[in-house]
């Protein structure tokens, strides 16, 4: 049976399998990037960007940006789930799933993939924003997915799913700020450019916080992930290190006079980024690195915020300034 025939015969199949390929993620791309784009248009000033002066401009954004997000994001997580390794590492981290739950064959999923791949294309260009990530996202995901550079190492994993992120982050603010804003955010003396390429530096050296707790199904496909290549132990380590430098760093990078706002983005990017880096070393069952893995979550949104909650009156403005 095709994907069509599914559509047609069993559409309600069709939807819940189509929820479930993406249920895992929404909190780490989806809430991500819809935050990124909605605090980033909020906080255009810090960018050195016009403010938008109709408050009603946010939610008209809001359905865009989250269109465009998971319909990149959905025909990746397909090809990503319906590689034979990945079956099998699903099997014993996430049953549900639909290829480890038999709701769909291979061949169904790629059938649907390549469906979405056309449409996430087509609504890029109909939105008139986001089609240089997703071009860049399709390549990404045929090197993770296709090229098994998911499967290389850690270095290159983690450098993918850091190019992941900023694609989709830069596909978020695009819709969100609008192509007129977004060419001021992308402007020469902004520090546009800067702050996504430290959010993808941040994303490639913290994002095995994910890995700490797949470790049995990434062991059974042969991943190598960095707690399965240094050590559980040490992996923790080091991840704590790169969470105790970068959430101050991220506040510094914006910096601000004391302010009620400053002090409350200093609170979430530091505290956040401490307590994640404490409990990387003291909690280590499975259940405790899943809620890790949300604070980081959480934690990158926070990061996200900083521009609006510190950034118009210090280190973005200071950046713009100088142009």
């Amino acid at each position: 049976m095709s994907v069509l025939q599914l559509l047609t015969h069993q559409p309600s199949h069709l939807v819940r399998s189509i929820w479930l390929f993406t249920y895992s993620d929404l909190k780490t791309i989806i809430a991500t990037s819809v935050g990124f784009g909605m605090f980033t248009s909020a906080g255009a000033s810090a960018f050195g960007v016009d403010p938008t002066t109709n408050w009603l401009d946010y939610p008209k954004a809001l359905l865009p940006v989250l269109l465009w997000t998971w319909l990149n994001l959905l025909p990746f997580s397909i090809d990503n789930q319906r590689q034979p390794a990945s079956i099998l590492e699903d099997s014993l981290n996430k049953p549900w799933r639909p290829m480890p739950a038999n709701r769909m064959t291979p061949t169904q999923a790629r059938q649907l993939m390549l469906a979405l791949d056309v449409a996430a294309v087509g609504t890029s260009m109909l939105l008139r924003g986001g089609l240089a990530p997703c071009l860049t996202l399709l390549g990404l995901g045929y090197w993770y997915n296709e090229a098994r550079g998911s499967d290389d190492g850690f270095i290159v994993r983690n450098l993918i799913n850091g190019l992941g992120f900023v694609s989709y982050l830069c596909g978020a603010a695009q819709l969100a700020l609008g192509s007129a804003r977004w060419a001021q955010f992308i402007a020469d003396g902004s520090p546009g450019p800067l702050w996504i390429g430290i959010i993808g530096a941040v994303v490639t050296t913290t994002v095995q916080t994910q890995d700490m707790y797949d470790q049995v199904g990434d062991q059974a496909r042969g991943r190598r992930t960095l707690p399965l290549i240094l050590g559980d132990g040490p992996a923790r380590w080091v991840t704590a290190i790169a969470m105790g430098i970068w959430g101050p760093a991220c506040v510094w990078f914006w910096g601000g006079t004391p302010t009620t706002t400053s002090i409350v983005g200093a609170v979430l990017g530091v505290g956040l980024a401490w307590a994640i880096a404490l409990r990387c070393v003291t909690v280590r069952s499975p259940s405790d690195d899943k809620t890790t893995f949300r604070l980081w979550n959480l934690w990158l949104v926070s990061l996200y915020a900083l521009p609006l909650l510190v950034g118009a009156d210090a280190g973005g403005k200071e950046m713009t300034d100088s142009r």
